[in-house]
């Protein structure tokens, strides 16, 4: 049978949320916890937009060291040779990518105007996917934007004339959350079948059943014959109602009743890892976990009733489908209540040390060497070098950084350099 394989679009479709947004050093955050949790492939930005390209190829840098690996870094570019061209100049290192062209009937009627058929968007994405090859593209997706409202014929259409120039797999976007379980297992499966393609599953939650669906086309295109992908953000967050939640999707596969067993993930993973990229995804994103979120949201394990309370008590399978330690929960959360000394823009070197060494301490009495993050400052000098990329650091963000942050930059000071920079209007490249 197919395998189902994890594959994150926080860093692209969670950033375009309306009124959200994250640094480029949260970004890179959010792809070193994924490759933690054992997520597979990584959306990891937009390679045509000139902002993003430093840190893409910073994010590159890192997977060369070893820091992400075994995660897959992939970009997304609409299907035209001159975004595909556009991309491979900025971020020459990319391997994997996405070109994405809206197929339904409405799109090409409201987006384009009536200007474009279906043969003519067709003709563009080949000539994308025959750039992205030129340019030494290891793997290709083709996204069919508003899957859920193109005729099925079209859709596997489409998907041939991809994996005719070399395409590796079709993404089935219900880009406005239109589809059900039943419509979309039906459409994936006979997807699957017709093109000879893995699938992969891009679901919005607009009639809040993106989580259900992204379950339902994966076993629609396992029964197919072919392996899904389902993209997922961390936490759900994404436009509009937001996108199929990570650990939700995690839960639901390896959880649920006669899925769990019949259709697995391709690698293991590391389900500890989920309260925490959940909290940070909350803290970056200034969006409080719902407090019914399945897993980590703070009445996840909670109850009440009497009758609950002395069910769990007894036997914890009687209310709960599973452990919340499994989610690396159950650890006691300490808020400061006295003297705190924080970083900033404005902090000064003795503040900034004071701080690095409570957290190298903080990690000493917990009995974690903290590996390869361990650090200490020779001198003034160098803590100050160190501290000047805080301060940018805190600019962007425009809030505290969090532990893992600082020590990111005291780590690997060139990519956060990297990462902090921003050249507006100087050149194309």
């Amino acid at each position: 049978m197919g395998k189902i394989y994890l594959f994150d679009v926080t860093n692209r479709d969670g950033v375009q949320t309306a009124k959200l947004g994250l640094s480029k050093l949260e970004k890179t955050l959010i792809n070193i916890y994924l490759n933690e949790m054992g997520v597979y492939q990584s959306e990891f930005g937009f390679p045509t937009t000139r902002h993003e390209r430093l840190y893409l190829q910073a994010n590159l840098e890192l997977a060369k060291k070893g820091v992400l690996k075994p995660i897959r870094l992939s970009g997304w570019v609409r299907a035209t040779v001159g975004d595909v061209e556009a991309a491979f100049r900025r971020v020459p290192e990319l391997k994997h990518i996405n070109v994405s062209m809206s197929t339904s009937n409405q799109m090409l009627r409201g987006k384009f105007g009536g200007k474009s058929t279906l043969k003519d968007i067709i003709k563009s994405l080949t000539d994308a996917v025959d750039a992205a090859k030129s340019a030494g593209a290891e793997s290709i997706g083709v996204n069919a934007e508003d899957a859920s409202r193109t005729d099925i014929n079209s859709l596997i259409e489409f998907g041939l004339a991809g994996r005719a120039h070399g395409a590796d797999r079709i993404r089935y976007c219900d880009t406005l959350g239109y589809d059900n379980p039943f419509t979309i297992y039906e459409a994936v499966k006979a997807l699957a079948k017709g093109t000879g393609m893995p699938v992969e599953l891009h679901c919005h939650g607009d009639l809040g059943m993106a989580v259900a669906n992204s379950l339902a086309g994966a076993k629609g295109a396992i029964d197919g014959g072919q392996d899904a992908y389902i993209n997922t953000t961390v936490n759900g967050i994404g436009e509009r109602a937001g996108n199929a939640d990570l650990v939700a999707v995690i839960l639901a596969i390896t959880k649920s009743k006669d899925f769990a067993g019949k259709y697995q993930l391709s690698h293991p993973v590391d389900l500890s890892k989920s309260y925490k990229i959940a909290k940070f995804a909350s803290y970056a994103f200034k969006v409080p976990i719902p407090i019914n979120q399945p897993g980590v949201g703070a009445n996840a394990f909670a109850h009440a009733s009497g009758i609950h309370a002395d069910g769990v008590l007894k036997d914890k399978g009687t209310y709960e489908l599973y452990d919340f330690t499994e989610l690396g929960r159950g650890e006691p959360e300490q808020v400061e209540t006295g003297r705190e000394i924080c970083t900033g823009q404005y902090s000064g070197i003795s503040g900034f040390r004071h701080v690095m060494d409570q957290i190298i301490d903080g990690f000493a009495a917990e009995g974690h060497s903290n590996g390869d993050m361990s650090l200490s400052f020779r001198n003034d000098k160098e803590a100050g070098e160190i501290l000047e990329l805080v301060r940018y650091a805190n600019v962007e963000a425009q809030k505290p950084l969090v532990e893992e942050e600082l020590l990111f930059i005291a780590k690997y000071p060139g990519i956060a350099k990297k990462l902090l920079t921003l050249r507006p209007l100087d050149g194309d490249d």
